[in-house]
């Protein structure tokens, strides 16, 4: 059902003329690892502001949003919830504007997807994603997918790390770092 349903959003996607990449567990998935995930996590290369423009695409794809003041919701959170009422499914997609955010979907790979391209985020974008978030199934996760692919850009994500621990005050470079010597 994921498959039939990724395919269905980025079709829609593209038609319209929206940037996107597909992070998260599908991601995750598509690098090698087997996990199991509930939903499908989208970013979307558009702003808030485009809102209206995106609600009538998710109308005409028959999502229901699952919180009641879907603008207010937005603006707070730059997440807009939405089911896809006939599998069940959860769609998480997130409005974007930062330079980090419009530089990987840039970088995102077309892939064939069951005979359709798709757009999911390079695997160093999403080792990114997954430090910032820094849960433990997204440390899991970064271990998982660097030992099935060695070869990445480690420049570029340590780069992107620095930049997010002077906004963050964190220390992502060298949590990575010790990520990379497991």
């Amino acid at each position: 059902m994921f498959k039939k349903l990724i395919i269905k959003i980025t079709k829609a996607l593209d038609k319209f003329n929206i940037p996107y990449m597909i992070i998260g567990g599908q991601a995750v998935l598509f690098y090698g690892e087997p996990r199991f995930t509930r939903d499908i996590d989208i970013t979307l290369g558009i702003d808030v502001k485009d809102l209206n423009i995106f609600l009538n695409i998710i109308s005409r794809l028959k999502f229901k949003p699952m919180i009641k003041n879907v603008r207010d919701f937005v603006s707070d959170t730059m997440v807009l919830p939405v089911n896809d009422i006939p599998s069940g499914i959860r769609i998480d997609f997130i409005f974007s504007n930062s330079e980090f955010e419009n530089k990987a979907i840039k970088r995102a790979k077309k892939v064939k997807y069951n005979g359709t391209i798709i757009k999911i985020a390079s695997l160093e974008d999403i080792v990114i994603h997954k430090m910032v978030a820094g849960r433990p199934r997204d440390i899991e996760d970064i271990t998982a997918i660097l030992s099935k692919n060695p070869e990445f850009d480690s420049k570029y994500i340590l780069s992107w790390l620095r930049k997010f621990d002077l906004l963050l005050e964190k220390n992502l470079a060298i949590q990575f770092k010790k990520i990379r010597a497991i």
